[in-house]
């Protein structure tokens, strides 16, 4: 028989039936026993819920790969350099820069002197001496209308009728010429002006009005041109020992889409693809013909490719940094401490023409850098499946971030043994920011032809910059049909 007790019952009531019952004492413990268990888990789930809550609160992009957009207004700037012992601004021995008066001056005005305060005239008096000032400024701005005439003979022994022919780009009757084309790439391309404002730039500056299709038919025009010259591009990179490689996301068509780089320090190639993974890189066809070493942030699709790889080191600091302040862990402050010592070391290493750290001393970090990972590896051990439960189970992010830095060790330290190798992917990331700045300006692209062309001309007008070269005329070069392509491209 069992009876259920009821909870209004008195404590006596309650203990005349367990004399009675004593089957019910043991339902009782094991149906608490099962409420406990169950309270548990809520417990831990919620525990779990509120440390991920606390932790996101509390992440930037100092600690985390937030943003920096993402900070807000009461953004907290911590840096991961290490401090050095100079002083801010320009060092001694630094060669400054400043206005230079020039020896051949466009234009003289003289301001004579004709009379004295007392009076007299002084029209015919010797000057004794001058005194100079310079002004540097651009004349007012303006157009300038060439016309091109074609002559027309005709033989008299023959009767043959003989037509001059005009230069090559002269084929309409009235047509704008390339350098106001290259100004209006240029504002779109480089300096990121919607169409309307650079409609209105020229209009203000030019008195010319040209219709937005009128720009956008020129950009066609260049990113056509181009082809050969990202053709180059991609064919130089596939040769380098070391690229980096990033990608970011932006919308085009209502979609998201990713822009990938793959760069060194003279070249940029960007394309966009609906993937982010490795059939992105697959259809791009860089990474897959490469023999040299790829810097990355530690994205899987990049390790599919046998190449050699490395890991950028700023996106490890700032998730250390995120582990120490949130998680309270001291061996991530350890680890920082340590990369930056070795950061520092090949810095030092650098400035004496050094091509790697000696083997004693990398010996001697790596063994450290273990350690480190064997003590952070037993505060967080690993999450191991329930019995009967199929499937990986999640890790917390501080597992995930020891087992990425276990499992990519050479490629985390790779820029101690190989000065070539640098230590963070700041020059993908360099590359791809203008994006991220033409998103913010202009929006985002309508259609896939507009993301297309943008990549094209943004990665011909970056490589331009890094040689040095004018973005206006490398643009103008272009039209010519003799673009700019970097000396070392060409010695290949």
């Amino acid at each position: 028989m069992y009876v259920e007790a009821d909870t209004t019952n008195t404590p006596e009531e309650l203990l005349a039936l367990c004399k009675d019952h004593p089957e019910m004492i043991v339902s009782m413990i094991v149906s608490q026993g099962e409420l406990i268990s169950e309270l548990r888990e809520i417990i831990q789930t919620l525990n779990a819920q509120l440390k991920e809550l606390h932790a996101q609160k509390n992440q930037d992009s100092h600690n985390s790969n937030k943003p920096p957009s993402s900070d807000g207004l009461k953004r907290v700037v911590t840096s991961t350099r290490v401090k050095s012992n100079r002083s801010s601004g320009g060092q001694r021995g630094h060669k400054g820069s400043t206005l230079a008066m020039t020896d051949n001056p466009d234009k003289i005005v003289e301001h004579r002197v004709d009379r004295c305060p007392c009076g007299c005239s002084l029209k015919r008096v010797p000057v004794r001496r001058r005194y100079r000032r310079q002004v540097i400024d651009i004349p007012a701005p303006q157009v300038e209308t060439l016309e091109h005439q074609s002559e027309e003979k005709q033989c008299p022994r023959c009767g043959v009728i003989s037509i001059a022919p005009f230069p090559d780009g002269v084929e309409k009757n009235i047509q704008y010429g390339i350098h106001i084309k290259s100004l209006a790439i240029s504002l779109m391309q480089y300096q990121l002006l919607p169409l309307q404002r650079t409609q209105e730039l020229l209009r203000d500056l030019f008195a010319v009005k040209i219709s937005q299709g009128t720009l956008v038919n020129w950009t066609r025009e260049l990113h056509t041109k181009l082809e050969p010259v990202e053709q180059q591009i991609v064919e130089h990179v596939k040769l380098q020992d070391v690229v980096h490689a990033d990608e970011t996301g932006i919308f085009c068509e209502n979609a998201l889409h990713w822009v990938h780089v793959a760069s060194t320090a003279d070249v940029t190639h960007l394309q966009m693809h609906r993937k982010r993974g490795s059939e992105a890189l697959d259809d791009i066809g860089i990474l897959g013909s490469m023999n040299g070493r790829v810097i990355h942030d530690c994205w899987s699709s990049y390790f599919k490719y046998n190449v050699e790889h490395g890991i950028c080191n700023a996106h490890l600091l700032r998730e250390l940094s995120g582990v120490y302040e949130i998680d309270q862990q001291p061996w991530a402050l350890r680890m920082r401490t340590l990369l930056n010592r070795i950061h520092y070391r090949v810095e030092q290493a650098k400035a004496k023409h050094k091509k790697s750290l000696p083997k004693p001393v990398c010996a001697y970090y790596k063994q450290r850098y273990r350690a480190l990972l064997k003590s952070a590896d037993a505060l967080h051990p690993r999450q191991e499946s329930p019995p009967g439960k199929r499937g990986r189970p999640k890790q917390t992010k501080v597992r995930n971030l020891i087992d990425r830095m276990m499992i990519y060790q050479d490629a985390a330290l790779a820029f101690m043994e190989d000065f070539r190798v640098p230590f963070t992917n700041n020059q993908a990331e360099r590359d791809l920011r203008m994006l991220k700045v033409k998103q913010k300006i202009s929006g985002t692209f309508r259609s896939r032809e507009g993301g297309d062309v943008f990549c094209r001309i943004h990665s011909y007008i970056s490589t331009a910059r890094k040689n040095a070269c004018s973005v206006f005329y490398a643009i103008v070069m272009a039209f010519m049909c003799e673009p700019f392509i970097p000396k070392n491209i060409y010695a290949e």
